[in-house]
């Protein structure tokens, strides 16, 4: 499929376009292959009667997943092969960074420009391919690299104050917006940044810093984890575990591996 040549929210508007969560996005086109008979996961053997019928549901009643299993079960690659499930192409405010959807903007940013330009506000499209992001769990990572914070650099040079929601530094989770996100190796992230996904996973939403923002977030999130690592190197804090709707056991069959 092509690029779709609508340039403006007018444009986008008078098309019938109507915008879909992620969530729903990967539920109707699970749904579609099932009806053609194509293979959603055609990268992964060894599962076809196990894990994927398990994630297949997990899908279908729209949960974020957590995959348990040792070094080389395939457990990322489960998660990159998702992105087939999204839609191909979709539309975003142009100059977004945070991939704002045109008919339900959340950023200032978007807001802005619709409230400027109206219809005339300029849209850009992105592959599904663009809307895969992946964060490798280590000690070092911070709340500011996973969720943002404020940048001093854009206050000076923008001239604005710190209590302006127009410094605020995103980072790669509010980024990921109506896409698929994957944290690898969950139990390494400290506890105190796994409590940071608290508000993201139940209510759908960020908080940086002392700001009163609300970004209601579309991310369907993948989580992957090593049972043998809990007692090396850390474990998954229990509210965030409660949060996460689905678990699966990656394990293939034992003349397959």
């Amino acid at each position: 499929m092509e690029k779709p040549s609508i340039q403006t929210l007018g444009e986008l508007k008078k098309s019938g376009y109507k915008s879909k969560t992620v969530k729903e996005e990967i539920r109707r086109n699970l749904i579609c292959s099932y009806k053609t008979k194509a293979n959603p996961f055609p990268g992964v053997l060894g599962y076809e009667d196990s894990v994927i019928p398990d994630v297949e549901r997990a899908l279908l009643s729209r949960h974020n997943i957590l995959f348990l299993g040792l070094r080389g079960q395939a457990k990322t690659r489960m998660a990159r092969e998702m992105v087939n499930l999204l839609d191909e192409w979709i539309p975003v405010i142009e100059g977004s960074e945070i991939n704002d959807d045109p008919l339900a903007p959340i950023s200032h940013f978007a807001l802005n420009q619709i409230a400027e330009l109206g219809n005339a506000t300029p849209i850009s499209w992105i592959h599904r391919t663009e809307r895969y992001g992946e964060k490798l769990a280590t000690p070092d990572v911070s709340v500011a690299d996973l969720i943002g914070d404020v940048d001093p650099i854009k206050a000076a040079n923008l001239r604005l104050s710190f209590a302006d929601e127009r410094v605020i530094h995103f980072g790669i989770i509010p980024r990921s917006h109506r896409g698929i996100f994957v944290i690898n190796e969950l139990p390494d992230l400290q506890a105190r940044i796994q409590v940071s996904l608290f508000n993201i996973l139940q209510e759908g939403d960020i908080q940086i810093r002392g700001f009163k923002l609300r970004l209601p977030l579309d991310i369907m999130f993948i989580f992957t984890a090593n049972p043998e690592d809990y007692t090396n190197r850390g474990s998954i804090v229990t509210p965030l575990k409660d949060r996460i709707e689905s678990s699966w056991r990656c394990q293939k069959m034992q003349n397959l591996v």
